[in-house]
């Protein structure tokens, strides 16, 4: 046996209540959830290095988790691995109708990535609401993020929002002015002086990493852990976005 049930029966042993493994049945979601976070970048180091067996051993490891988390929901009544096949198939099926549904094939890899964060933005519509019944402008945007990848979601997000509401907020859809930029970057360069700093820099992917580097070295001298600085910011700023809608609706013009 070499597909999948032989790792879901492997599975099954490990949780066995009375046989299985006593560190494996100690698990729930909230404990097994750091692993597989884990795992997956353990899959993005192994591409990294371009060894096909580690690819392999680390997607296994991957493989393991869902497993495991799909276990843990049977056990509870929840769902199972068949209902998480069933789900991404669905997912799959419904945002390529151009492959499933006979629908136009998109121009570009581009404009299928425009056409699927429109499916995305409408499945969200439909599920994410709040308790005034509208939609979640950051629904599916996991706090628990790497701050940076947080952060550049929710500026994705932005970007499907009404910038004139946006702009009376003082939250900017795409980037900030380079006064606000100027005037937060001396503010804090402020503290920081006598340790210098850098300027006139291209705006190219380099300079922008070399400049995110320096902002780690000014939280660090300053005792400051940047992940959750920059988490705090954005925190503040998706309830201000949150608790203005619908003034900050989806701008007509965004698709989305």
């Amino acid at each position: 046996m070499s597909d999948i049930r032989r790792l879901l029966e492997i599975m099954a042993r490990l949780r066995d209540p009375d046989t299985g493994c006593p560190w494996d049945l100690e698990q729930d979601f909230e404990t097994i959830s750091p692993y597989t976070i884990e795992e997956a970048y353990e899959v993005d180091e192994a591409v990294a290095s371009g060894d096909p067996a580690a690819i392999q051993d680390e997607l296994g490891d991957l493989l393991f988790q869902v497993v495991f988390q799909a276990r843990i929901a049977e056990e509870k009544g929840l769902f199972d691995w068949s209902g998480v096949v069933d789900a991404i198939s669905d997912k799959l099926v419904r945002r390529h109708p151009h492959i499933f549904a006979n629908a136009e094939m998109p121009e570009s890899a581009a404009a299928h990535l425009v056409s699927w964060e429109e499916m995305k933005a409408t499945e969200r519509a439909a599920s994410g609401k709040d308790q005034e019944g509208e939609a979640d402008p950051f629904e599916g945007v996991p706090r628990n993020l790497p701050a940076l990848a947080r952060s550049a979601k929710i500026v994705r997000r932005l970007t499907r929002l009404d910038p004139a509401a946006l702009k009376a907020l003082g939250a900017e859809s795409v980037a900030p002015s380079p006064d606000a930029m100027r005037q937060s970057t001396e503010k804090a360069l402020a503290a920081f002086e006598e340790k210098g700093t850098s300027s006139g820099r291209e705006m190219n992917s380099k300079q922008i990493g070399e400049g995110i580097r320096h902002w780690v070295r000014l939280a660090r001298a300053q005792g400051i852990d940047p992940e959750q600085a920059l988490r705090e910011v954005d925190d503040v700023l998706v309830e201000r976005v949150r608790e203005a809608c619908p003034a900050a609706a989806v701008h007509p013009e965004s698709g989305a």
